[in-house]
């Protein structure tokens, strides 16, 4: 019955002509706004994570619709959900992606109830609001709104709804993509990682992430003989992991700009006030002082920006010690490592190694974040020049009228995977207000909000995106 209802879906999707423009009206954003709250008072925390109430309300919806669903579970209670919409083939697939799952919350410091999805001040408030039941919510509402208005597609469109995105990629992403590529398979893949800025309430520019820095982790190892404290000792593993630490928090690894950061600085530049500007467009100079002094500005006052500059080290965790008179044989630190794509891993590791120039001290890997192969992400780097980032770009200036730059993610994304598969990926997300963070909204933080009325420009924007890159051009 299956393969019958999909043959029916892919005829009616190749022949029939296309009813009105799809994604506007006020039913649309009524049903938005249905499946939104009801996707985000399920409490899909991760940990301890449990993504099957939502499965089986995405699964619901869909095959209420006729569009056929599979279900990929490597752990009870953690599915991943993927949609086919059919098309005629000739172009390979465009797959929309968001994940179920969601941080844990500390009920307390809520001002709304975390799962509530409350309404108020024409703000949505709960638990992943912004990350990542928008994206997750906006792919229905896209996959729905084609099906509906009978457009002719080109290619197949897929949903896939993830599970494991917050920690466990290995039960999500990782898993489909290993063992279920051919499910998801696609030439071009839209999912979180990008954004709409607003300030004060305007739009200042739209950021599609087009890259995205590998994560790692380094471990500081001090060893030294352990000893009574009350006889200092030169041999002392903390200090000289303290020399270490502080050796590798001053030292900066090198400027290294590619396709994404070069478009990124050159065009935010033009929307910029003044000082920044012109520290936009000094870190593009040749001259290696005009560089060094635009790298210390955003160091100090745009670290994001530096951020993206350069395979970036923070110094996290230290563990060492366990009373106040013993003086330790053991001191660690923990580096938060973030690799620009294409970067040598061993031979960044030999640069930390010359960098803390102690023998006392070990410089190794560790393995953080796991991935079920035992080995770092590689990610890559998208195309600004393809048909994607094009589709998107246009959409963007059209329901957003504002600039759009290419940016290279400091965070982690499941995009990585699929990028190491071929696959062209391109991060996008609703407008936010950038006066949120400083006040404690935001993805992962003790308040989250969507304006009501960006999340349904979402929505319109993604079907917008998809119909131009799938629908059929005759």
């Amino acid at each position: 019955m299956a393969a019958v209802l999909a043959a029916g879906t892919a005829h009616a999707q190749a022949t029939a002509p296309a009813k009105k423009a799809p994604g506007t009206g006020a039913s649309l954003d009524a049903e938005t706004l249905k499946h939104f709250q009801a996707l985000v008072r399920m409490d899909t925390s991760d940990p301890p994570g449990n993504e099957q109430p939502t499965a089986a309300y995405l699964k619901q919806v869909l095959e209420s619709e006729g569009i056929p669903v599979q279900i990929f579970e490597k752990q009870p209670g953690r599915p991943n959900v993927v949609a086919r919409l059919k098309g005629n083939g000739k172009k390979k697939p465009l797959l929309i992606m968001g994940h179920q799952d969601v941080v844990n919350v500390d009920p307390k410091k809520w001002q709304h109830a975390p799962f509530g999805a409350e309404l108020d001040g024409g703000y949505v408030y709960g638990r992943g609001t912004i990350d990542d039941k928008d994206n997750l919510t906006a792919g229905l509402m896209t996959i729905l709104t084609l099906k509906r208005e009978l457009v002719p597609l080109d290619r197949d469109v897929i949903l896939l709804a993830e599970a494991g995105e917050e920690g466990n990629t290995w039960l999500g992403i990782e898993y489909v993509v290993n063992e279920h590529f051919d499910a998801i398979d696609a030439e071009y893949c839209l999912a979180e990682g990008g954004g709409v800025t607003r300030k004060g309430g305007k739009v200042q520019y739209a950021s599609v992430e087009t890259a995205e820095k590998v994560p790692n982790g380094i471990d500081l190892v001090a060893h030294g003989p352990s000893g009574h404290g009350s006889v200092p000792l030169q041999t002392n593993a903390i200090a000289h992991l303290a020399h270490a630490v502080a050796a590798v928090a001053d030292w900066q690894p090198p400027v290294v700009l590619n396709e994404t950061t070069r478009t990124f600085f050159t065009r935010l530049a033009e929307v910029a006030d003044p000082e920044p500007a012109k520290h936009y467009r000094d870190v593009l100079s040749s001259d290696p002082k005009v560089v060094a002094s635009a790298d210390a500005w955003l160091r100090a006052n745009e670290p994001r920006y530096a951020s993206m500059l350069r395979t970036s080290v923070s110094p996290n965790i230290f563990q060492a010690g366990y009373r106040n008179n013993v003086i330790p044989s053991e001191a660690k630190a923990t580096l938060d490592v973030r690799f620009v794509p294409g970067a040598n891993f061993d031979a960044f590791l030999a640069e930390v190694k010359r960098v803390v120039a102690d023998p006392a001290v070990d410089v190794v890997f560790n393995g953080w974040p796991p991935t079920s192969t035992g080995k770092p992400r590689v990610g890559g780097i998208s195309p600004i020049d393809s048909g994607a980032f094009s589709a998107v770009e246009t959409s963007f200036k059209k329901l957003y009228g504002t600039i759009v730059v290419p940016v290279m993610g400091t965070g982690a994304t499941d995009m990585a995977f699929l990028r190491e598969k071929g696959v062209k990926c391109y991060g996008i997300g609703p407008a936010t207000d950038e006066e949120d963070g400083p006040k404690g909204y935001g993805a992962h933080s003790d308040q989250e909000r969507i304006l009501e009325s960006e999340l349904y420009r979402f929505v319109r924007f993604n079907v917008d995106v998809a119909t131009a890159l799938a629908r059929s051009a005759r």
